[in-house]
């Protein structure tokens, strides 16, 4: 079976929405990576800082190739949907797995 993992770093505000579409997708088992800084090209920088205070996390799914191709659209979705919130995924193969 093909693995996939997805990485996703999106604002701590929007953590129960990146849940929600787990749960949609089917995904239960993940890793979470909180208080994650960084620039992106759409939104302000998260910084944890008085003068760029928000903050990322991030999520880390391995899953099959055809629930990490389902979740990859729920966040083309919710990119639309959220606009400059701070959303952005990754994808890459899993060579294997222990």
């Amino acid at each position: 079976m093909i693995m996939k993992a997805v990485l996703i770093i999106h604002n701590a505000a929007i953590d129960e929405e990146v849940n929600e579409a787990l749960a949609t997708v089917g995904i239960e088992c993940y890793t979470k990576f909180p208080n994650i800084l960084g620039k992106g090209q759409l939104s302000e920088p998260h910084l944890n800082t008085e003068v760029w205070p928000a903050i990322n996390c991030g999520t880390l799914v391995v899953t099959d190739q055809a629930k990490a191709k389902e979740l990859m659209d729920k966040v083309r979705q919710m990119r639309t949907k959220l606009g400059k919130e701070g959303l952005k995924a990754f994808i890459w193969e899993i060579e294997d797995v222990t």
